[in-house]
């Protein structure tokens, strides 16, 4: 039976680059790999054409044979061995897999190479009062953790020495077993992917590249920080291994009850309880400031309970913005308590000179509710 052409079982011209030859064996690999069809006889054959088609036509000096003097060229002892495979069949499909997972399976096999592990992020939390949230501040912090050594730079090799390449994998961080038809990389058990081996390592870290101590950062806190902010120090975290890049801080602020103000986003709002006479006649009353500072707010005559009166502007700074929310005083009507014989016999003596004017809600209250038991009794 005539063997198809390369070219036309790939689905390419002759004009074909590497990068198109490389792209098409790709995708056809996939639609007729073994393992997305099983059983399946002709997706099989199908899949050894491709290969066999990509083997010749991805090496120049193959392929230059292949235009030259075709199936041919392969053919009793030929330049590339029979049916265009050379070496054993397992090393080839090991490069085939190299081209269709190279970046899954962790990029080709190449010279040697370290990997770097990347130190840990560091969570550190951060109480604040309202008035240091409403303001900013730069505030220094003790953080304890892992920083890179001093005495070997991080290497984690005794000074004046360096680290070698792993024995068992090259330097290159993996090992490959062939398996009958496939080849399986992982880890190297020797390095754990490092690459690289340290014969003599360094007193002061163990070989870690690292060491443990205590260190002051200063940190910056912008005014109208909320509850659960986080704040990132790009790294400030634990030092990576072995000269590994280092992880990031996180401060996690916590902002403590205050005293009289509730805050809600920008907005503060705080109950201030009033004498029955201020609410009834009017008035001035003076009240807190978040920032420590204190101001005047005009009771109107006649203020019942849980009024509100808003202050604009005098509430809480947007975080890196220019808005500022306002400020809410919620007046709470205190009824007198412990009164002497004089004020009661002066509070009986109004009771009796007051109308329903005096107590409008009160009074259109207990009318409606004599209706609805009048109702009720009819």
């Amino acid at each position: 039976m005539e063997k198809q052409d390369y070219y036309e079982t790939l689905g390419l011209g002759r004009d074909a680059d590497d990068a198109a030859i490389k792209r098409a064996f790709r995708n056809l690999a996939k639609e007729c790999h073994p393992d997305r069809n099983p059983g399946d006889e002709k997706a099989e054959h199908r899949f050894k054409d491709l290969n066999e088609a990509y083997e010749a036509l991805k090496d120049p000096q193959k392929r230059a044979a292949y235009d030259q003097f075709g199936h041919a060229a392969f053919e009793g002892g030929g330049p590339g061995g029979p049916q265009g495979f050379s070496g054993d069949f397992s090393a080839s499909m090991s490069d085939i897999f190299d081209d269709l997972f190279g970046e899954f399976m962790g990029g080709r096999r190449g010279g040697p190479r370290t990997m770097r592990e990347r130190g840990a992020d560091v969570r550190y939390n951060l109480d604040i009062s309202l008035r240091e949230a409403f303001e900013g501040k730069s505030a220094q912090i003790r953080v304890p953790s892992s920083v890179i050594c001093k005495a070997c730079s991080g290497s984690g090799a005794k000074p004046g020495t360096s680290p070698s390449a792993c024995r068992t994998c090259g330097g290159g961080g993996k090992v490959r077993a062939s398996q009958g038809f496939f080849t399986i990389e992982r880890i190297c058990p020797a390095c754990q992917g490092r690459g690289e081996m340290i014969e003599d390592p360094c007193s002061d870290c163990r070989g870690s590249g690292r060491v443990t101590k205590e260190r002051t950062l200063s940190v910056t806190i912008p005014a109208g920080v909320e509850d659960g902010t986080r704040i990132r120090l790009a790294n400030e975290g634990e030092a990576g291994l072995r000269g590994g890049p280092s992880g990031d801080l996180y401060i996690f602020l916590t902002i403590r009850p205050h005293e009289f103000f509730q805050r809600d986003g920008a907005d503060l709002f705080c109950r201030v309880p009033i004498s029955m006479t201020t609410a009834a006649l009017g008035g001035r009353i003076e009240v807190p400031m978040v920032n420590g500072g204190r101001t005047r707010v005009k009771i109107l005559e006649g203020t019942q309970a849980g009024r509100q009166f808003r202050l604009k502007g005098k509430g809480m700074p947007v975080m890196r913005g220019k808005a500022t929310g306002d400020m809410y005083i919620q007046v709470e009507v205190e009824t007198p308590r412990n009164l002497t014989r004089k004020q009661k016999d002066i509070l009986k003596e109004f009771d009796k000179s007051s109308s329903d004017s005096t107590s409008p809600d009160s009074s259109s209250f207990f009318a409606r509710m004599k209706e609805f038991f009048d109702g009720i009794g009819e």
